[in-house]
């Protein structure tokens, strides 16, 4: 994230968009105005040899309130069966934990987090359901992340934010990026509605 956050200060003209995932960037360019295939890897080339000189881009901390449990996590009793713990050790690691993305995909918003404790690893839902409520916190394998839209999905759900990850309305429309630190805090359901009421249903 480091060397895409370094290309895009050095960004050559005609270079549309630069986007990190896992371990690797996706670069779009424009042939016309950035020139061919070999100029584009020829400036990728000078650019990412540099990085390794470059200052360290600062690093945000995103604090998400999540209401663990209940209606809002209705697998969490099943992640806590399938690894022997109670609930209240499920929600006590996964909230002590700090979680890098490392990528946005799947759909508008969706932050794959990395940092997840191997003792909360579990397999997505055998079923995956229709419809999962934006804002659903859930686990799948060695991953937790955040569903931002409604959408289907399968991975487990212990828990949901009030915070409104993606608003196609917002200046920048997902509140999280590549690199950001990701920390979750437990709140009560009292606190989920007071804060969806406080916050205009969970916008910033």
């Amino acid at each position: 994230h480091e060397t895409a956050a370094r290309l895009q200060g050095e960004r050559k003209e005609g270079i549309k968009e630069i986007v990190p995932a896992f371990s690797s960037l996706t670069v779009y360019y424009d042939p016309v105005v950035a020139g061919n295939y070999a100029d584009v890897c020829a400036w990728l080339r000078e650019n990412i040899g540099s990085t390794g000189q470059a200052a360290r881009h600062s690093t945000r901390t995103i604090v998400i309130p999540v209401c663990y449990g209940g209606e809002f996590g209705p697998d969490l009793a099943d992640v806590a069966r399938f690894h022997g713990m109670t609930e209240d050790e499920v929600v006590a690691l996964h909230s002590s934990g700090r979680y890098r993305v490392y990528m946005i995909g799947f759909s508008p918003g969706f932050a794959y987090l990395g940092g997840l404790s191997p003792r909360l690893a579990t397999p997505r839902r055998p079923v995956p359901r229709t419809t999962v409520p934006a804002g659903s916190v859930g686990i799948a394998g060695g991953q937790t992340g955040v569903y931002p839209l409604a959408t289907p999905g399968g991975w487990q759900l212990i828990g949901r934010t009030p915070l409104r990850l993606f608003d196609p309305h917002r200046e920048k429309p997902s509140l999280l990026s590549a690199g950001d630190i990701v920390e979750f805090r437990r709140i009560t359901a009292e606190e989920f509605a007071r804060w969806r009421e406080e916050h205009d249903d969970g916008r910033h």
